[in-house]
């Protein structure tokens, strides 16, 4: 592995050897939304004794060692023959013997170590609730050691503690004073998996900028970001760096191989392509109270079905065209975006707007964007709402943010509206819009819709193997909430 020394810490990397990985082998086609989140892998490092999650998914490491059942030849002690499990992998004198040695540790690192020490012999001993358990518990102690909770973190995330993992990589993002490359990109592939998709290109972008736009797995990420939302030139965009990066980086290859032009920019000589709207037809009717027509009744959960939006929320755009001028002040623009200069980048994108025409859907979307993190909301409003009007059903993701944006002004029955729309055609790729449903119907004290909304989002996280943890809880108290509130008249 490049520029890798061994790791000190190698009972860890026995725990995270087994393959972590975050989705299908085969890169998810342009068009399509990840069901689960991207695969990592190993990446350079300034603090090489750490261990990592993706170097778990191509090292190879000796098998942990097993004590054999006994044969009638041998004996053991009872307290040995206990905790044998059904793989014979660890008697429980090496636990016990680990518990010993914690306690007596006076050093809080050195615990630590010790305690992922346990948590390897306890997963070896198919005693994973015991594992997540100490887990939790190293991870909830106050103390500076960054390494041990990134290593805490990728711990997790092997045994599937999700949020615990979030929680555990920010902790360790935050004592390094943000500056933790390999723990923000990971964090991001986890927010990501969770359907946390704003908190996830935040992580990513945070990588990034760290390793100066030169860490090809951050890049591979965010490309899948982007494909999952639909911004497939940028994330055609991202693969290219990846590549660029690291030549064998098969992942992003395959993914650039997949995608053709579909959503792609194409570089013409001809003058930019102009829809046959005028500009009084695009902007008419984008007033600050313009209401959207619902596809999805009021008090109604966002249908998770193979709808009609659903089902062409994938479809492709086809290729834009552009000529040269616009194209590389589109390229200015999003470089400007990255590298945080953001009123460089909003000058930039309205250049592309008024070449062409004054609608451009992935100008207008980024640029939407960018007037987010500026707090012009409804400047961002007027941006994004043509493209949720007029290829809102193969760009979805702009239903979402005008949902955002809606709920941060007040109006809570726009916010309710796009949220349902981007929960109906995202379906079960991102649960998370179905929340916000949730959310906002709570405000408004539609608690009977807010209940349907939380029920249709555990049963879905139920299919998926994935039901949270507060989710009984949260339940509970939603159905005493609209048991005790009066009646509608």
């Amino acid at each position: 592995m490049r520029g890798l020394r061994p790791v000190p810490s190698f009972i860890v990397l026995r725990l995270l050897a087994v393959t972590l990985v975050f989705a299908a082998s085969v890169p998810l086609a342009l068009g399509q939304t990840p069901n689960s989140s991207p695969h990592l892998k190993p990446q350079p490092t300034s603090s090489p004794q750490e261990s990592t999650a993706a170097e778990a998914t191509t090292r190879r490491t000796a098998p942990v060692s097993q004590e054999q059942k006994p044969t009638e030849n041998q004996t053991t002690t009872s307290a040995e023959a206990t905790l044998i499990s059904e793989k014979g992998s660890v008697p429980n004198s090496e636990i016990a013997a680990l518990r010993d040695e914690i306690n007596a540790a006076t050093d809080k690192q050195a615990r630590a170590r010790v305690q992922l020490r346990l948590v390897d012999q306890l997963v070896s001993a198919d005693l994973k609730q015991e594992a997540i358990v100490e887990l939790k518990a190293i991870s909830e102690e106050e103390r500076f050691d960054p390494q041990a909770f990134y290593n805490i973190a990728n711990a997790q995330v092997r045994l599937g503690e999700w949020k615990e993992a979030v929680k555990s990589y920010r902790k360790a993002i935050e004592q390094r004073k943000g500056r933790y490359s390999r723990a923000s990109n990971n964090l991001g592939v986890v927010l990501l998996r969770e359907g946390r998709w704003d908190e996830a290109y935040e992580a990513f972008m945070s990588a990034l900028r760290q390793e100066s736009f030169r860490y090809a797995e951050a890049s591979f990420n965010l490309g899948r970001l982007f494909a999952a939302r639909g911004e497939n030139d940028l994330a055609v965009r991202e693969w290219r760096r990846a590549v660029a990066v690291d030549p064998d980086h098969e992942a992003a290859a395959k993914a650039l191989s997949n995608t053709r032009t579909a959503g792609n920019i194409v570089v013409t000589s001809r003058s930019p392509r102009l829809t046959p709207s005028t500009a009084a037809d695009r902007t008419a009717g984008l007033g600050k109270n313009t209401p959207l027509t619902s596809s999805v009744e009021a008090g109604k959960p966002a249908r998770v079905g193979a709808s009609k939006l659903q089902r062409v929320a994938s479809r492709p755009l086809p290729a834009y065209t552009v000529d040269p001028e616009t194209y590389a002040l589109m390229q200015r623009g999003r470089t400007a975006r990255e590298r945080g200069r953001n009123e460089e980048a909003v000058k930039d994108y309205q250049r592309v707007l008024a070449r062409m025409g004054g609608y451009f859907p992935p100008a207008n979307l980024e640029l939407g964007y960018v007037l987010m993190t500026l707090k012009r909301n409804d400047d961002a409003i007027a941006t994004l709402l043509p493209v949720s009007l007029r290829n809102g059903r193969e760009i979805p993701i702009s239903h979402y943010h005008l949902g955002r944006l809606y709920e941060l002004r007040g109006d809570l029955g726009l916010a309710e509206d796009n949220y349902s729309r981007a929960a109906e055609a995202y379906a079960e790729s991102n649960m998370q819009f179905i929340l916000d449903v949730g959310r906002v119907r709570e405000k408004q004290g539609n608690l009977a819709g807010a209940l349907m909304s939380l029920e249709q989002y555990i049963t879905g996280m139920e299919r998926q193997g994935q039901k949270p943890e507060w989710s009984d809880d949260r339940l509970t108290a939603l159905r005493q909430k609209l048991a005790a509130s009066p009646p509608k008249p």
